[in-house]
């Protein structure tokens, strides 16, 4: 007969279990526990205490017993109390009594009972199958105090803030390049109308002259005339925009010189274009007069260089 087996059972029901004649074992409620040091956090349980003023019987354990053991009331009483005797002879001898589940009983030198509990089960249902873990600690970074330490190896195009904002918004990036094709097209079909209405000019003024020759022919020689021929230059009109691939913007001038530096090593007509509305100083890879030929250089430039340069246009 295994009484502490019984106790242990009876623990995730009720709050006490009185053992006839030695003691009660008593269990109390307490929190979820986050141990700031070890991460480590332990859910809601129990915890067992033991005290040993509580002697009397009150029938749970005892009739708990009987019923498993199917036996009487009576004759599982007399069993418990030789039980709880033998335990006490026990203590009185110095030895230390382990209950499984439960813990360790054993008398200090004042002779008084310590309790020492197991927390290896826990006996809160609501907690089942819950178990302690060590998570992993969060660690964060301070941007805005390293900005001029990693400027130097890496060019900001935007503020911070303004990063921040995009990457909590991507659709502004896509919303960007959209934007630019359109701007890009319109740009195209206004120079293709410029272009059809100058030759309509020109062509109407050719067809003003011959009409005057022909006038004069007419009316002041009778003798047949050869019109003259008339050769017309029709050129398109000069682009009014250049189009400049960004490399990076500054803080610091020296560093925008830097930059221009290294990329006219690599090949680039590179040149310094000066602040823009942030206060930062600004690098570009090259200018281009066509928009298309800029474009395919920035495609070039973004696979091989750096994929946040972007292009601008200036009249």
């Amino acid at each position: 007969m295994r009484t502490e087996h019984y106790i242990a059972e009876l623990l995730y029901r009720y709050n006490c279990v009185m053992v006839p004649e030695f003691g009660a074992f008593l269990t109390q409620m307490e929190s979820a526990v986050i141990n700031g040091t070890t991460n480590t956090f332990t859910p809601p349980r129990k915890t067992i205490s033991f005290n040993e003023q509580l002697t009397s019987n009150d029938g749970l354990l005892v009739s708990y017993m009987a019923d498993a053991e199917k036996m009487s009331y009576e004759d599982m009483q007399k069993k418990i109390a030789w039980v709880a005797q033998q335990w006490k002879l026990r203590l009185e001898a110095g030895e230390r009594l382990s209950f499984p589940n439960l813990g360790e009983l054993w008398r200090n030198q004042e002779g008084k009972t310590q309790f020492q509990p197991s927390n290896e089960v826990n006996y809160l249902t609501s907690s089942f199958g819950l178990s302690s873990f060590v998570a992993s600690p969060v660690t964060r970074e301070v941007l805005k105090e390293e900005v001029l330490e990693l400027e130097d190896k890496i060019p900001f195009t935007i503020t911070p803030e303004a990063r921040k904002e995009r990457s909590s918004r991507p659709y502004f990036k896509y919303a960007a390049v959209i934007l630019l094709a359109v701007a890009t097209s319109f740009t195209g079909y206004r120079l293709y109308n410029d272009n059809i209405n100058t030759q309509q000019l020109v062509r109407q003024e050719a067809q003003q002259q011959v009409s005057r020759n022909i006038q004069e022919a007419t009316f002041f020689n009778t003798a047949p005339l050869e019109l003259p021929v008339i050769s017309l230059n029709i050129s398109s009109p000069k682009k009014s925009e250049s189009h400049q691939i960004i490399a990076g913007a500054f803080r610091v001038k020296d560093n925008a010189d830097k930059k221009v530096g290294q990329l006219k090593e690599k090949g680039y007509d590179a040149f310094y274009i000066g602040e823009n509305d942030y206060g930062l100083h600004m690098v570009a890879y090259g200018s281009y007069d066509n928009a298309e030929e800029a474009l395919q250089e920035l495609r070039k430039i973004k696979k091989s260089e750096s994929s946040e340069a972007w292009m601008r246009s200036v009249k």
